[in-house]
């Protein structure tokens, strides 16, 4: 995170710049949620968690105060969250082989051409109708995992901004913690959008822009504020619909629909009559490759990320304990 920056202001001014690129990124994907921005989202939750930890070590607060117990629950609120961003991602795995295997078995109708193949084209069809299913299975139980759980999770962004002398407390950690909560909040609601389901009702979570106050200096509210409206604007525009937002998982689905249209309209699996199928199908295999690699990709960064969580709560307990 930039500027570097060890005291609580360059806290805040590095929130406000890194929030300000995330909405840069967001422009620079053309307003969808790809894989390339959900990466920089958990990418900014990581580094701004780690920024945390380094500056409450340098704030020389008193042992066995309630500040620690404060940031350990703040830690295992985001640990508890990311399992279940986690649970929601893994199931993206079924639906990878089975693309893949659709892949490979319209490889096999064109390597035989001029040649009618009854079974080859029922396997295919079988191969459409299971990654269907899976698709619609991934976004329904991903719809109750979002609706059993948010609430509890608390990602709402419309909580009360405490007074200046409680975000003063112990050397101004209560602010950094209160700003940490709010950017953690906003970018797991993000990631949840993406990967696990978009439910209109969370569009109103309304980050507050408050003027006038030392902790808002930095703007770092303003910029998540429009930053969330840009990206709920988008959604709206486009379609608007319950469930996940990212733009790969999606464009997935519609190559599959389009191969599925001319299957059925060539009628079989004749090579000749099923020409039309192979732009789709090589289209379908470089969005299933980028699907499968950034999801992966994706849950090794939230593994780290629970590694970083244990690391940085051993590290405050170690300094609570040499003092």
């Amino acid at each position: 995170m930039k500027p570097t920056s060890s005291s609580v202001n360059g806290f805040y001014s590095s929130l406000a710049h890194a929030v300000d690129d995330l909405e840069r990124s967001f422009a620079a994907c053309d307003g969808l949620m790809t894989l390339q921005f959900l990466h920089k989202a958990v990418s900014l939750l990581r580094s701004s968690h780690l920024h945390l930890t380094q500056l409450v070590q340098r704030l020389h607060l008193p042992a066995g105060e309630k500040w620690l117990d404060e940031y350990m629950d703040e830690s295992s609120h985001v640990w508890e969250a990311c399992h279940v961003l986690k649970a929601g991602v893994s199931r993206m795995e079924n639906y990878h082989s089975a693309v893949a295997n659709l892949v490979s078995l319209l490889d096999d109708a064109h390597r035989s051409p001029g040649s009618s193949n009854p079974q080859l084209l029922r396997q295919i069809m079988r191969a459409i109708s299971v990654i269907r299913r899976d698709a619609v299975g991934i976004e329904e139980e991903n719809r109750v995992l979002v609706e059993t759980r948010i609430e509890a999770l608390s990602l709402r962004l419309d909580e009360k901004v405490p007074s200046e002398s409680k975000l003063n407390g112990f050397n101004g950690f209560r602010g950094v913690l209160y700003a940490m909560r709010k950017v953690s909040s906003f970018l797991l609601l993000l990631l949840f959008w993406g990967f696990l389901s978009w439910w209109p009702e969370s569009s109103s979570y309304q980050t507050e822009a408050v003027e006038g106050s030392l902790f808002f200096g930095s703007g770092f509210m303003v910029s998540m504020r429009r930053l969330q409206q840009r990206v709920v604007q988008e959604v709206e525009r486009t379609e608007g619909r319950r469930g996940v937002l990212m733009h790969e998982f999606r464009s997935v689905r519609g190559v599959v629909e389009e191969v599925k249209e001319e299957v059925e309209r060539s009628g079989g699996c004749e090579g000749e009559r099923l020409g039309g199928i192979k732009e789709m199908v090589e289209r379908l295999r470089v969005w299933v490759g980028v699907l499968r690699s950034g999801t992966e990709s994706f849950i090794g960064q939230l593994d780290d990320f629970f590694d970083e969580i244990v690391e940085g709560r051993k590290k405050l307990l170690d300094i609570c304990s040499n003092r």
